[in-house]
């Protein structure tokens, strides 16, 4: 069973310890590299100056895949490697790693696939399943335009062709990275959120030894032997720190997504559509609950150039009109602004080649570096592949340290794992906290009104907020919305709308006066008002969608 983690005690461990290795960046690579650390017998410390994957870690399209496209680039190691580790996921964190079917409709106008497009599709699809798709224990498949119908209605059957159906997996992001934070608390990591790195320590000889972290106002002096910077897109701002110049290797790309109602869109499976006049297609992914009809369908990704503040991108009109212009391309009913429940925006850091390429067109490779002082430096790479980026930078530090040995975290089993199938646990706690889930359950025990929806029409119970402050290191409604459940995404308003409820059940865990609840209810709800208005997006209302 996972350990508790209390922000109090592991901030002491901060101050107090000496650690073989720290690793700065809390998203999934940083997540990974310290459990890769710590299961190697290293002393480990990982911090983040916001929360466990509140940058892009908690933002990606949320699939565990190789990556059909990347085929086209001839990056056939990239997709076979990723399919290597989609495996493994599924192994070990069973109960946050899923099958799910994908769909590729081919669109025509007189209901026949060209020859020459038939011929490509076919052609990759037997690739991927021969680089590892196949590991799945299913092999893709041609599927008639009435089987295409019948797992998406609103495909308009004038110009659908047959389709190609393959497998693939999809994970909550935010929730795999906090499980590998806390398994890696389960082997030792000292693991801490908003705590912010300002300086790295160096010994006489220019070494590093060490780093100042500031964390609710004080000033932390950690000693460590190696430090890791596993900062995905602020990675060059980490290196400034380390090297005293800018290094300017990252070239963010902007992905954003939306949410809207199931009913516009009716697939039971994952599907992509091409975008119009773009040579790029979009998911199209059923969310729901896990033992029900699906409530919510998202689309996305872009792939753009952004040269903004890397904190909190915003969703633009622009992007929402990119992906509302590829979805109604490709269903018959009218999907508008009005829609839009809910929307979020990702900055993949991708290593900087040659500046002519477009974002889409850049590796998902990962690169490893070592400054002159030490500081391991690992980029690049995508979420379904952090293990090994995260094992490759640690090789670096074992190398570094001359202790430390092999890594061993293809056969450790992430928090949750085990018992993830016992009966009697309520499939929608059990897909988000595995064997964890009778943790949640036994406070609706013990409160009664803890069953109760967190938010009116969502999957959430008010129990699972209590459980993220009581044992998942959450210190604000934000971490809550947005992370350890994911209704911000879902539908924003109604999180605003719940703000001040959900707030005044957290005070006495968080150590709230009624005017502090007041007040973080209120600047919750100013950053959903700041978020609809980027996009310029109209409030939405939530129809009770789930029962609880």
């Amino acid at each position: 069973m996972a350990v508790t983690l209390h922000r109090a005690d592991s901030l002491r461990r901060l101050a107090d310890e000496r650690f073989d290795v720290l690793v700065v960046g809390a998203g999934i690579t940083g997540a990974g590299a310290a459990l890769d650390a710590a299961a190697r017998g290293l002393r480990t410390a990982l911090i983040d100056k916001g929360d466990f994957a509140s940058g892009t870690s908690s933002k990606s399209s949320k699939l565990v895949h190789g990556g059909l496209r990347y085929l086209q680039q001839k990056e056939i190691r990239l997709v076979y490697e990723a399919l290597a580790e989609r495996q493994l996921l599924r192994h070990t964190a069973p109960h946050l790693v899923r099958i799910l079917p994908f769909m590729i409709p081919i669109f025509s106008k007189d209901g026949l696939i060209p020859k020459p497009v038939a011929k490509v599709l076919g052609s990759a699809m037997w690739m991927y399943d021969l680089t590892g798709g196949a590991r799945i224990g299913k092999l893709h498949k041609r599927i008639s335009k009435e089987d295409a119908l019948a797992h998406m209605p609103t495909l308009p059957a004038e110009r659908l062709a047959s389709s190609y159906l393959y497998y693939d997996a999809r994970a909550d992001d935010a929730r795999l990275t906090l499980a590998v934070a806390r398994t890696a608390a389960d082997y030792g990591a000292a693991v801490v959120n908003y705590a912010n790195l300002t300086e790295i320590l160096k010994d006489g000889t220019g070494r590093a030894c060490g780093a100042i972290v500031e964390a609710d106002g004080a000033e932390i002096r950690v000693s460590a032997d190696a430090v890791v910077n596993a900062t995905g897109v602020w990675a060059d701002d980490v290196r400034a720190i380390d090297e005293g110049r800018h290094p300017d290797t990252i070239r963010p790309a902007k992905g954003i997504h939306i949410t809207v109602p199931w009913s516009k869109v009716r697939n039971d499976i994952a599907v992509v559509v091409p975008v119009p006049k773009d040579k790029r297609s979009v998911f199209v992914v059923p969310w729901g609950d896990d033992d029900g009809e699906p409530a919510f369908t998202y689309i996305g990704t872009t792939d753009t150039d952004y040269e903004g503040p890397l904190d909190d991108p915003p969703c633009t009109p622009d992007d929402i009109a990119y992906l509302l212009r590829a979805i109604n391309h490709s269903v018959t009913t009218e999907i508008t602004e009005s829609d839009v429940l809910g929307t979020w925006a990702g900055l993949r850091p991708l290593v900087r080649s040659a500046p002519t390429e477009r974002t889409a067109d850049l590796s998902r490779r990962h690169t490893v570096n070592r400054s002159a002082s030490g500081v391991t430096t690992v980029t690049g790479g995508k979420l379904t592949t952090y293990r090994r980026m995260a094992a490759d930078a640690i090789d670096e530090v074992v190398d570094l340290l001359g202790r430390g040995g092999r890594s061993g975290t293809k056969r450790i089993r992430l928090a949750g794992a085990v018992g993830c199938d016992s009966p009697g646990l309520p499939a929608h706690l059990a897909a988000r906290y595995g064997g964890e889930a009778r943790r949640v359950l036994a406070l609706t025990a013990d409160d009664p009104s803890l069953s109760a929806p967190l938010v009116p029409g969502l999957p959430y119970l008010r129990a699972e907020a209590v459980y993220a402050v009581r044992d998942e290191m959450a210190t604000d409604l934000d971490d809550i919305f947005s992370r350890r459940t994911r209704a911000r995404i879902l539908a924003r308003d109604a999180t605003a709308a719940a703000a001040d409820d959900v707030a005044s059940l957290l005070a006495p865990d968080l150590g709230w006066s009624e005017a502090e609840a007041e007040r973080r209810a209120g600047a919750y709800r100013a950053s959903i008002a700041d978020e609809r208005s980027s996009a310029h997006l109209p409030e939405t209302v939530l129809d009770a969608a789930f029962g609880t």
